[in-house]
């Protein structure tokens, strides 16, 4: 899958536990937006209402070349294209685990729109600063190695 935009927020707020691929509606105008990279993931969630899933505050912008950009919402919810079992599968994570479903990123698969969705439990703020003092050792000790010290 091309990617064309990826939630940076989401693995770092979220202890991802399992990926699903999903089908995004959308119109003509807005699948031409994002094609051409429009699009941004940031502060937005999977929802659940009856028995369908939707993207809820993704932000797509509306294509300029468009007719019909008078009353176009751009971060208006988005029908997810999800098996039937697998709703419910997310849906029993969500209420008994305490689980949360996120978007991970959209991209192209064989010409057709696709979201990564995450399910996984939200970090705390110790594991946070635990992930950061990582990377940052991570990345001192690479400068020293590439400085020959």
């Amino acid at each position: 899958m091309k990617i064309i935009a990826k939630n940076r927020r989401a693995r770092f707020d979220y202890d991802i536990t399992e990926i699903l691929v999903a089908g995004l509606v959308l119109s003509g105008a807005e699948v031409k937006s994002v094609k051409s990279g429009h699009t941004s993931l940031k502060g937005s969630f999977i929802s659940i209402h009856n028995d369908e899933a939707y993207l809820t505050n993704a932000h797509i912008n509306p294509y300029k070349f468009s007719s019909h950009q008078a009353d176009y919402d751009p971060t208006q919810s988005r029908k997810l294209l999800l098996h039937r079992k697998q709703i419910d599968e997310i849906r029993s994570k969500i209420q008994s685990e305490g689980m949360t479903v996120v978007p991970l990123s959209i991209g192209l698969e064989r010409g057709l729109i696709k979201v990564e969705v995450g399910v996984g439990r939200g970090k705390k703020l110790h594991d946070k600063r635990q992930v950061v003092k990582k990377r940052d050792m991570l990345r001192d000790a690479n400068l020293e190695i590439k400085s020959g010290k």
